[in-house]
């Protein structure tokens, strides 16, 4: 297996480059169906376990959560104007000397982390490779097999087998890369504009005197959580998969972060969130990274349609006194930035700041570099 980086380690650098249309806020319009927002649809689990009714409680924004015995908390809608929404905002990562698009298309991308060029597909390279067969060809590890984002393949290994795991850096912090069956590597890069965006304004909270709490869910292997404990943060993190918290671990322990004050939870996210608003818990900032589908540990089902919007509405009430941003990020591409905005709006009324809606796209290197859009996203944040 091959070593670190001989170039030493770098980061990867993120650019943004914001549209200058503004929709500006508008009146508060009435809810529909009595002034409750539309149930969680749940599984017969979910209407056993809320089958006892709960007391009514504050919440921020002036609003209340009331029970629902078929699916959970049933929030009444936040009042008062939307934030201002900024769209489409465009996130782009640069190449650096951690990690660069080398060269997209015809279904595949040619990626190199750290010192390790991998090849895998993307769906969204519908044009000519700028490359020829050759620099393809010269590759340290290739997915092949379905080429769905879901679908099940195996790595193949041109020259020496890697093995599971490999190590990689991101901006000095080090951590395992992972060759899993769904053709991921245990990190996604254009993340990387997040994760700078999160770490300054958790530098800014410590420069004032203040220890901002951080809530990651669907944390996966860890990276942004331990990112934003490095910074200073006191982070939550939570996973519903047990393999997930573990390589966690792992890359908190590679990264010699180990004393930093990290709590990983493994279970169902909107499970947990569910009983942190009944507890009064708060947050000052929030990240959301949902697949389109998933499992908890206990057999609770997560499906991106059907369940954002109740579990975005429930961050909602997580917030703090004092919040600074919620960081939302969606890979399907059935859905748009602009609803994605919308669905925040109506959640976050009467908070003032401003939301942010677009895409997150890497920028390949070399000249005449395309953008490979990854993600959409959409977040709030705090005015200055």
């Amino acid at each position: 297996m091959r070593g670190n980086d001989p170039q030493g380690e770098g980061h990867w650098r993120a650019a943004a480059a914001r549209s200058s249309r503004v929709f500006p806020a508008s009146p508060p319009t009435p809810g529909r169906g009595g002034g409750t927002l539309p149930a969680r649809r749940a599984p017969v689990r979910r209407r056993r376990a809320q089958s006892r009714a709960r007391p009514r409680a504050a919440r921020p924004g002036g609003s209340v959560r009331t029970p629902c015995r078929q699916s959970g908390w049933r929030l009444d809608p936040a009042r008062g104007p939307r934030p201002e929404l900024f769209a489409p905002t465009v996130l782009t990562v640069l190449p650096g000397r951690d990690y660069e698009l080398v060269d997209s298309g015809e279904g595949e991308k040619l990626e190199r982390y750290g010192p390790y060029r991998i090849r895998r597909p993307e769906n969204q390279a519908v044009w000519p490779r700028r490359l020829g067969a050759k620099d393809w060809e010269h590759v340290d590890a290739a997915f092949s097999g379905d080429v769905e984002e879901e679908g099940l393949g195996r790595w193949q290994f041109p020259g020496e087998p890697l093995g599971e795991t490999w190590p990689l850096s991101h901006d000095g912090l080090s951590y395992l890369g992972r060759f899993t069956s769904f053709r991921h590597v245990g990190v996604f890069p254009e993340q990387a504009a997040h994760w700078s965006f999160v770490e300054e304004r958790i530098a800014r909270r410590v420069r004032e005197g203040g220890t901002p709490r951080l809530l990651n869910l669907f944390g996966y292997t860890g990276l942004a959580s331990l990112l934003a404990a490095r910074a200073g943060a006191e982070v939550t993190h939570v996973d519903a998969s047990k393999k997930a918290i573990g390589w966690a671990r792992e890359n908190q322990e590679m990264a010699g972060l180990e004393d930093k004050p990290i709590r990983w939870i493994c279970e169902d996210a909107v499970r947990y969130v569910e009983r942190e608003v009944k507890r009064g818990s708060r947050y000052d900032m929030i990240l959301l990274d949902p697949p389109k589908f998933g499992r908890g540990p206990k057999g609770e089902t997560w499906q991106l349609f059907e369940d954002l919007p109740y579990l975005v509405a429930l961050t909602r009430a997580l917030v703090s006194e004092r919040p600074d941003c919620v960081i939302l990020t969606a890979y399907s591409i059935r859905s748009s930035f602009y609803s994605l905005g919308a669905l925040m709006g109506e959640a976050f009324r009467g908070l003032s700041g401003r939301i942010e809606a677009g895409e997150l796209v890497i920028s390949e290197a070399g000249e005449e570099a395309r953008l490979l859009s990854t993600s959409l996203f959409c977040r709030w944040i705090a005015h200055d």
